[in-house]
């Protein structure tokens, strides 16, 4: 049938290039471009906590691409573990005493809000407060407070680090 041509080998592009890691500067500016501090204030907090549920679905996958091994089956296993309702409850209120007064109103903007449904599987309350964490977390990312975000997150996770050490007694 077809043949694909031999090429040769360039010496370049043997040896690897050094890997930079990349700014989120200019992600985060193609992603707020175009809304005011107007727009966020009134912004409810379904829509919100719609932006923060990615937000917090990339930092939950980065997690446990950073920290596991295995197939992306076994990956994506793993991250259904942060990316549920009772986790994200467990972590709002993980977070509700350290957050500032602007946070406070973005989470209880999303846990306030009535979303019309809650999946069967779920507490309502639970759905509630998972809502005012993805609230908080789309947010802080439309107002460039990613430092802070990452903050958060990284205190999420030694609390619930703590909370399964303590199980396991």
């Amino acid at each position: 049938m077809f043949r694909k041509k031999a090429r040769k080998a360039d010496p370049a592009a043997s040896s690897p290039s050094p890997v930079r890691p990349v700014s989120p500067d200019p992600a985060f500016r193609s992603l707020a471009d175009g809304l005011s501090q107007a727009d966020l204030a009134g912004m409810n907090g379904l829509s919100l906590a719609f932006f923060g549920d990615a937000v917090w679905e990339l930092l939950a996958r980065r997690q446990v691409l950073v920290n596991e091994k295995g197939r992306p089956q076994a990956l994506h296993k793993k991250t259904i573990g942060y990316v549920n309702a009772a986790f994200q409850a467990r972590a709002g209120e993980t977070l509700l005493p350290l957050l500032t007064d602007d946070e406070r109103a973005a989470f209880l903007r999303g846990r306030n809000a009535s979303p019309g449904h809650t999946p069967r599987n779920q507490k309502t309350a639970d759905y509630h407060k998972a809502t005012g964490l993805e609230a908080l977390f789309g947010w802080l990312y439309l107002t460039g407070q990613t430092d802070r975000l990452t903050a958060l997150f990284a205190r999420i996770l030694e609390e619930e680090k703590l909370h399964e050490e303590d199980q396991n007694l």
